[in-house]
């Protein structure tokens, strides 16, 4: 009989995560159970014990990318968290740095003394060392700057110039450059005797004596033409590159729309300066998507899940209190009706639907606006348009959905007054959440302010007091 060899299938994150949640928890169990002992040999045993657990969880992390330690740091308690963190090996520690959350990240800077910070921070490039600048103590930035050489210590005071929305502060500066009048098998020589290339290297940048960037010669054209050939014939001349003080998040959608791995970024007399590569635009994109939902839900600031109950109070406490009086607002609005719905009970079933539906629809709305804007795909000369079409969205769903609602209430109750009441109301109540959910975001712009922020709880705000007093006020008009 043949043996047949059965592969393992490949782990899951959450196979790891869950692996070291179990480790976690088996050492928590067995520190409990030798505590419990008494006897001679208690202390030896348990430190046998803690130091087993230990030892197979610092063996779990040695196996792990940096990335999926910070996955997994993001997902434990902070006891549990900082357990962890001080089993990672001190080389890793500063590439694990750069791979989680902001939030998180403070938790285990706390956690370091400055020696730790000092020799994570040696371990990066110029980039990486302007990002996680910020967040590091004076001193030991200070006391960082020191140990640099003269180009790396420029090259960071280069990127911490620029808002961290700039490509400038996102901006790589590991990168390959060649001269035009050079054959492509001199380039190979060259590349050979590099002991590797950065990542995400697409393309060599060819420049002349002055660093002034003349073309892009892609490693695929590299590799196919003959040898012989000069770079000046087979590069390519117009390639897209980026100014430093440029929108990052407008060179994050160059990079989708072009699906470039890389691109120069050049100074206004077109001398290279840097590269963005795709790793960067991707966290960005990332970070900005989660920034709107965030924002849209009135949180100021990304949240460790596990972090103290004061600072997440602090976080969303602001928005709340918006609420809280828009809320009261509304309760207001039913208050004037309160001998309407006295008289019809039903008004008190029913007017729930209309707030709750003008809700959603201008949620919708919101989204697709706001997604429209960050896409730049909102302007001036089309504002009215997509007004219209908004508009006539609402009224079409506003009459279909409130029709068929208009017949449920005339089954419920039997009126037919009742029931037109209803899909006027919802009507009304959807053209004004498709009204507002244009003109929040787009009055938030003209603030300055994301056009995401808060814009959930206002449409909210807006629908349920004007649904309410839309439908109430025809109630009493025409049934009363």
């Amino acid at each position: 009989m043949t043996e047949v060899e059965v592969k393992k299938a490949p782990e899951s994150l959450q196979d790891r995560l869950g692996q070291v949640i179990d480790l976690l928890q088996r050492q928590r169990v067995v520190e409990d159970l030798t505590h419990r002992q008494e006897g001679h040999h208690h202390d030896l045993v348990e430190n046998l014990v803690h130091r087993q657990n230990l030892v197979e969880l610092q063996r779990k992390l040695d196996d792990l990318h940096p990335a999926d330690i910070a996955y997994i740091l993001e997902a434990l308690p902070l006891d549990d968290r900082l357990t962890v963190w001080q089993l990672v090996r001190s080389e890793r520690d500063g590439d694990i740095l750069l791979e989680v959350s902001d939030a998180v990240r403070q938790t285990l800077i706390a956690d370091m003394d400055d020696h730790e910070l000092l020799a994570a921070a040696k371990e990066m490039d110029a980039d990486e060392l302007a990002d996680l600048a910020p967040e590091l103590p004076r001193d030991v930035v200070h006391e960082l700057m020191e140990t640099l050489d003269g180009q790396q210590r420029e090259r960071v005071r280069s990127a911490l110039s620029y808002d961290e929305e700039q490509v400038g502060a996102l901006m790589d500066f590991e990168m390959v450059t060649i001269r035009e009048d050079v054959s492509l098998e001199v380039v190979l020589r060259y590349l050979r005797r590099l002991k590797e290339l950065p990542g995400h290297t697409d393309k060599l940048f060819v420049v002349d004596h002055d660093g002034i960037l003349k073309g892009v010669l892609p490693i695929k054209r590299l590799l196919v033409n003959d040898p012989e050939k000069q770079v000046a014939d087979v590069m390519a001349t117009d390639p897209v590159s980026f100014h430093p003080d440029e929108d990052a998040y407008d060179a994050a959608q160059a990079f989708e729309r072009y699906d470039l791995v890389s691109a120069p970024v050049v100074d206004k007399s077109d001398r290279l300066i840097g590269r963005l590569t795709i790793d960067e635009m991707v966290d960005l994109i990332r970070e900005e998507s989660e920034s709107e939902v965030l924002n849209m839900a009135g949180l100021r600031e990304e949240e460790d899940i596990f972090a103290s109950v004061w600072r997440s109070l602090r976080n969303r406490w602001a928005w709340l209190a918006i609420n809280l009086v828009t809320a009261f607002l509304a309760s207001r609005v039913i208050g004037l009706f309160e001998g309407s719905i006295e008289k019809l009970v039903a008004l008190a079933a029913l007017m729930p639907i209309v707030a709750g539906i003008g809700g959603n629809s201008g949620n919708q709305t919101i989204t697709m606006i706001v997604r429209a804007m960050a896409l730049d795909q909102v302007s001036p000369g089309n504002t009215a348009r997509l007004m219209r079409k908004e508009l006539a969205v609402s009224l079409i769903n506003g009459l279909v959905w409130g029709g068929v609602i208009g017949v449920v209430a005339f089954w419920l109750y039997g009126s037919w007054s009742l029931g037109l009441v209803m899909t006027a109301a919802m009507t009304l109540n959807l053209l004004l959440a498709a009204l507002m959910g244009v003109l929040i975001p787009m009055t938030l712009v003209r603030l300055g302010r994301d056009p995401a922020m808060g814009a959930s709880v206002m449409i909210t705000a807006v629908t349920d007091s004007g649904g309410f007093f839309i439908f109430l006020g025809l109630a009493t008009l025409f049934l009363l």
